[in-house]
């Protein structure tokens, strides 16, 4: 021992200098790190794999999606096209008769109006009615005139009518 045996102060003896001996680990190593890392990128591949198989999948999956929906919306559009064409066709003819029908109401409203006109009965005015009776008067004492005139006639006799009648 080296040092005072009572001292706090002890110290130890300087490790002995070691030699240079084979390395028999050293190979095992690095061949375990190279499996190791075979495996680790084995693993990696193997899930970069299976991701892509996934992505393909699901790309395969949206493209067919696609392309149904791109078949159906171009369906559609050539239906509502051809129902817009035959919708459009029918607000013409629906157009010509509607001017049609109207052109005949008209004419049957004009035909009700003049009906109308003829069966109401309007009030006279005073003047009007008092011509026209005083024209009825006058015909009425014409045709008068002419009965009495003629019973006259036959009071004569029928020579002298008979007469009369051949005179003129």
């Amino acid at each position: 021992t080296w040092g005072y045996e009572g001292s706090s102060l002890a110290q130890k003896p300087p490790p002995l200098p070691t030699y240079h001996e084979k390395a028999t680990g050293t190979s095992t190593g690095i061949i375990g790190m190279l499996e190791v890392i075979e495996t680790d990128l084995g693993k990696n591949l193997a899930e970069a794999q299976m991701q892509e198989d996934t992505a393909a999948d699901e790309y395969a999956k949206v493209t067919q999606e696609n392309k149904v929906t791109t078949a159906t919306k171009e369906r559609d559009i050539k239906y509502k096209s051809e129902e817009a064409t035959a919708l459009e066709k029918s607000s013409g003819e629906l157009s010509s008769d509607l001017q049609n029908t109207q052109a005949e109401l008209d004419a049957i409203l004009d035909y009700a109006k003049s009906l109308r006109e003829q069966c109401v009965e309007k009030p006279e005015m005073y003047e009007e009615r008092s011509a026209r009776r005083e024209a009825e008067l006058a015909g009425l004492k014409e045709a008068l005139e002419i009965l009495d005139t003629q019973a006259a006639m036959l009071q004569k006799g029928i020579k002298g009518y008979r007469t009369m009648l051949r005179q003129q």
